[in-house]
């Protein structure tokens, strides 16, 4: 009897500490959820460093209690291949674009969002604690073609 394979999952969800170390995790979790997807390998490049940059911000600037944790959910559309990238955290404050000089060392992450992101936004968590920041890639156009 032939082996069935099933297909690679549209969706991925994980929970990570507010830690230094989760921006790291949750790059590994992107790659593992792109990686049986033909069309996610030219999406890591852009979706390692926006992920990245979201949990980062969650980790560094969401105001919430102690032992609170960030929600990370990956979706792949798969009509045009677009990853989805959310992070939720229990802080209701949106995050927003700052002007930063050549001299700043951070405060450039959600410009980077802005710049490198098809779409981006940030919307009320249900239930009403907290936010979710998302964010679409799509593949470059040399690599789509």
């Amino acid at each position: 009897m032939p082996e069935t394979v099933s297909p690679a999952p549209v969706e991925q969800t994980c929970w990570l500490p507010r830690h230094r170390k989760s921006p790291r995790a949750a790059r590994q979790e992107l790659r593992d959820f792109l990686r049986p997807h033909p069309s996610g390998e030219p999406l890591l490049p852009t979706g390692e460093l926006l992920v990245s940059e979201l949990v980062t911000n969650a980790v560094q600037h969401a105001r919430t209690p102690r032992g609170r944790l960030i929600f990370i959910r990956f979706r792949l559309s798969p009509d045009d291949d677009t990853l989805r990238i959310e992070v939720h955290d229990a802080d209701s404050e949106k995050p927003s674009l700052r002007d930063t000089t050549t001299a700043d060392e951070s405060g450039r992450g959600l410009l980077l969002v802005h710049e490198l992101a098809t779409q981006w936004g940030c919307c009320p968590r249900a239930g009403g604690i907290g936010k979710f920041v998302w964010c679409h890639v799509s593949a470059p156009a040399e690599a789509a073609a």
